[in-house]
């Protein structure tokens, strides 16, 4: 049963951190009257790397999360399942829950930190960013 868990937490949360791609989002820019205009595309590039590492990495935040999620969960299903009379299976369901959770949460915290350091970013070198 644990093996099964294990395995449930592992690709429940790969699953999750494909979902939290930082890759595709860019901030837009509002070019107009924009004194630094030809820069945008400079600029995107260099606060997209940026904006990557002030987050941590999304993949990273997620699994960090599941890790977390599942050592709680896992605490908290076998002590539910300690008064129910099957605590093995109570921590199994607690960890899978648990992992998947944290794993989300994690990641949506890592995406949303992502987006904040590249809009901010775009912003301090001039630009106007519409989102």
């Amino acid at each position: 049963m644990k093996k099964l868990t294990t395995s449930i937490v592992l690709i429940g949360s790969a699953l999750i951190s494909g979902c939290y791609s930082q890759g595709g989002w860019t901030p837009t820019v509002d070019a107009y009257n924009d004194p630094n205009a030809y820069r945008i595309n400079q600029d995107m590039a260099e606060c997209k790397d940026l904006a990557s590492h002030a987050s941590g990495g999304t993949a990273k935040e997620t699994a960090i999360g599941a890790g977390v999620g599942g050592l709680i969960g896992a605490a908290g299903g076998a002590a539910i399942g300690a008064i129910t009379g099957s605590p093995g299976t109570g921590a199994a369901i607690g960890a899978t829950v648990g992992g998947i959770g944290g794993g989300a949460k994690q990641g949506f915290e890592g995406e949303a930190g992502y987006k904040r350091a590249y809009s901010n970013c775009m912003r301090n070198r001039g630009h106007r960013v519409v989102n």
